[in-house]
């Protein structure tokens, strides 16, 4: 279980997010698929009813046959159309003209021998004589729809019985699907764990003897191998931190304490000098109030140092910073390559990298959004590509 608060809520996210969306479009294809059965089902029915019924009409027509041709033959002015309690029937002439009809239903459809159409049964037959100049005999008899209703019951049961199977099957098959790769990331983070774990030691050696060195009783060009060295170790030290909030979090104790921000901000300041004067990047930090918080020290410095390192990480070369402290809130704007606006949500995203060259893992900003939204403070971000990011958090 601590394994699994360790993943990512992000990726959390996204995998349900892959869930649904597989599962939505898997839903909608189970939906046409057992519409297509149920059409054909349906039809199959029809086409069966019909079957049945067709020797029971075939037989009513040759009685009207019957009578046409005594009708014909013994030819009276008083004749009267034939008519059957059984069913209703009509004749057409070889045009498809109406000659006689007691139909209920007008709409016949000549060239088909057998359908439904309106709750009615017809079927056409032609005599073999023109019998009264009769070419098709129409006879129509009540559809009574019991079979209809027995094939909806039937396509109701077994659609939602195959229609539940099959969202179950879909959702199995897709954690089956899923399974490898949230066994790699399980990896992974067990991985980097053991990775932060190995760093520690040797990281904090390197980064507590190149505090130590005296600078200024070296040469030039010692101390600036000594600067380069500086550089290397605090940004491996801040990877490193970033790597142990990142898997540790949930085991780190939460010791909030009132936290002099403005002292804060000039420890971290310091700290990062080396690496922006690398990139002779000039940092300017301006102090209008002096507000204090009730927080977690080392969680509020991983906040600026992501900040920080980021503005330092995405500068050019001889850029520069701006911190500045209020009351409520501080921001701190670099002059850097910026993003488009679009994309600024995104930031806040694990692994999310936009700039492949700057390096980093793409931790930081969720690291920031972990803590601000943890705390209730406000983040703030806006930038333009090739102007600059300003990054403010308020409270």
């Amino acid at each position: 279980m601590l394994v699994l608060r360790n993943l990512d809520i992000n990726l959390l996210k996204r995998e349900k997010a892959t869930l649904f969306s597989f599962l939505a479009l898997y839903t909608f294809l189970t939906i046409v698929i057992i519409t297509i059965v149920s059409f054909l089902y349906y039809n199959f029915q029809k086409d069966l009813v019909l079957q049945k019924k067709r020797d029971e009409l075939y037989q009513y027509s040759n009685d009207i046959i019957l009578i046409l041709k005594y009708m014909h033959i013994n030819f009276e002015e008083n004749n009267i159309y034939p008519r059957d309690d059984r069913f209703r029937s009509a004749i057409y002439d070889s045009d498809k003209t109406l000659i006689f009809s007691t139909l209920q239903n007008k709409e016949v459809q000549l060239e088909k021998n057998i359908y439904i159409n309106n709750g009615k049964i017809h079927f056409v037959n032609q005599p073999d004589s023109y019998y009264l100049g009769t070419k098709y005999i129409v006879i129509e008899i009540d559809d009574n729809a019991a079979w209809l209703n027995e094939v909806k019951r039937t396509i109701l049961i077994y659609g939602l019985g195959a229609f539940a199977f099959m969202i179950m099957a879909g959702y199995f098959l897709l954690k089956l699907f899923i399974r490898p790769l949230k066994d790699a990331l399980l990896l992974l983070d067990r991985f980097i764990k053991d990775t932060t774990h190995e760093l520690n030691t040797p990281v904090s050696t390197i980064v507590t003897n190149v505090e130590m060195i005296d600078r200024d009783s070296l040469d030039e060009k010692t101390a600036k191998k000594i600067n380069r060295i500086d550089i290397g170790a605090k940004t491996i030290s801040n990877i490193y931190e970033d790597l142990t909030f990142l898997t540790l979090n949930n085991k780190i104790i939460t010791k909030d304490e009132i936290v002099d921000m403005a002292e804060l901000l000039k420890q971290r300041v310091e700290y990062f000098t080396t690496i922006a004067d690398g990139k002779k990047i000039a940092v300017t930090l301006d102090i209008k109030e002096t507000p204090t918080l009730m927080i977690d020290r080392r969680k509020i410095s991983r906040l600026i140092d992501n900040l920080i390192s980021n503005a330092i990480k995405y500068n050019k070369i001889k850029g520069k910073i701006d911190i500045v402290l209020q009351q409520n809130s501080f921001y701190i704007q670099d002059s850097g390559i910026g993003i488009e606006e679009e994309k600024i949500e995104k930031m806040f995203e694990r692994y999310t990298r936009f700039d492949k060259s700057a390096g980093g893992f793409g931790i930081g900003l969720s690291i920031v959004a972990s803590i601000c939204e943890e705390y209730g403070l406000k983040i703030n971000i806006t930038s333009k590509p090739n102007k600059g990011t300003k990054a403010g958090i308020s409270w």
